[in-house]
């Protein structure tokens, strides 16, 4: 299983002839395997990885190690420890280009939205007296059970969740400058933290 922890740069365009594909651009500098855990001892099977150091308290919760990547099952997890030891370096080199890969990090934070930002709601007319109302969510209850359903869609605070996009593909690897370019978008800002995990799958790359 290949896994790495890397910044997001930011997105750009690759040209090769007449293709042109969008990208995310990962700095992903050389990751420590910082510890080992086993199902005998811990009760699951996981390497911990450790990248570039920063003091705990300028870091969020939802930011701090441990990072780990958990094997799907016994026999993956398994193989997974038999791969890496204690203290060695997991780099970009790791990954090609054609392979398919998932994507986590933290959404961008939106703070406190509406309901038609948040969840997409139309709105009310502009016309016939209701020119106040255009951006509100309208009725909320219910004749039954007279109180308001559990998980209505309402305003509230947006984004700023772990988020994974999957199913991306490695269109670019360069290990001199450890980076990694995934087709498509990932989650976060620019400079965030992200986790790229390899699916075991590849495909080919379009050529002009």
């Amino acid at each position: 299983m290949k896994f790495i922890i890397g910044k997001k740069l930011g997105m750009t365009s690759i040209h090769e002839g007449p293709v042109s594909e969008n990208v995310t651009v990962i700095s992903c500098a050389p990751n420590t395997v910082t510890q080992i855990r086993t199902t005998e001892k811990d009760g699951y099977a996981a390497v911990q990885v450790e990248t570039d150091k920063t003091s705990r308290r300028k870091v969020r919760m939802e930011f701090r190690p441990p990072f780990t990547a958990k094997g799907k099952d016994e026999t993956a997890a398994t193989a997974l420890l038999g791969e890496v030891k204690q203290g060695d370096e997991v780099s970009v080199s790791s990954f090609e280009v054609g392979d398919i890969v998932d994507v986590s990090g933290v959404t961008k934070a939106k703070g406190f939205q509406g309901v038609v930002k948040r969840h997409g709601f139309g709105g009310a007319p502009a016309s016939h007296g209701r020119k106040h109302d255009m951006r509100k969510p309208g009725s909320i209850g219910a004749t039954f059970p007279e109180h308001v359903v559990k998980g209505r869609r309402m305003a509230g605070r947006m984004g700023g969740e772990n988020f994974t996009v999957r199913g991306l593909r490695v269109v670019l690897v360069d290990a001199e400058k450890n980076l990694i370019a995934v087709r498509g978008a990932v989650p976060g800002i620019n400079g965030g933290i992200v986790g790229i995990r390899g699916l075991g799958k590849k495909v080919g790359v379009a050529k002009a």
